[in-house]
């Protein structure tokens, strides 16, 4: 057997075990492709590097293109779509003013946590809407 065609064998192998540790899918397709070049050199034994590192990678955009097409279709919608996005769970919440806003620029508490805000100049305490969350920045408006 050839080097290149061992090599081959070995980046499939390496994939795939890259893949069981850091699941994604990704790698997996990565491999499935550096399988196909492997049997593609053992078949026809003539191929250059050059021609089998380019038919891996066009395999490899190949395969995963499938994959995020056809298999990653059918995968369920988070039941928690702002998880770890703390900012957003609180569009649509009201809330008063804890510092005026004055030039755009104000303050808010929500439960334990101070916000900056972003909206029309109102008073302190007056009762306002989240509209939007930027970051650490919510824009709000009059409730």
């Amino acid at each position: 057997m050839r080097w290149d065609g061992i090599a081959w064998a070995a980046l499939a192998l390496l994939l795939f075990a890259a893949e069981a540790m850091a699941p994604g899918a990704f790698m997996l397709w990565m491999g499935f492709a550096a399988v196909a070049v492997f049997l593609a050199v053992l078949v026809v034994p003539g191929i250059p590097v050059l021609a089998q590192v380019a038919v891996f990678i066009l395999l490899s955009f190949v395969s995963i293109q499938v994959y995020r097409r056809w298999f990653r279709r059918g995968e369920p919608g988070s039941d928690r779509p702002h998880l770890n996005q703390r900012a957003n769970t609180l569009v649509g919440s009201v809330t008063r003013l804890d510092q005026a806003i004055v030039n755009g620029r104000g303050r808010v508490q929500i439960a334990d946590a101070f916000w900056d805000v972003e909206g029309p100049d109102l008073p302190a305490g007056t009762p306002v809407r989240v509209v939007a969350a930027h970051g650490m920045l919510l824009k709000v408006q009059e409730a």
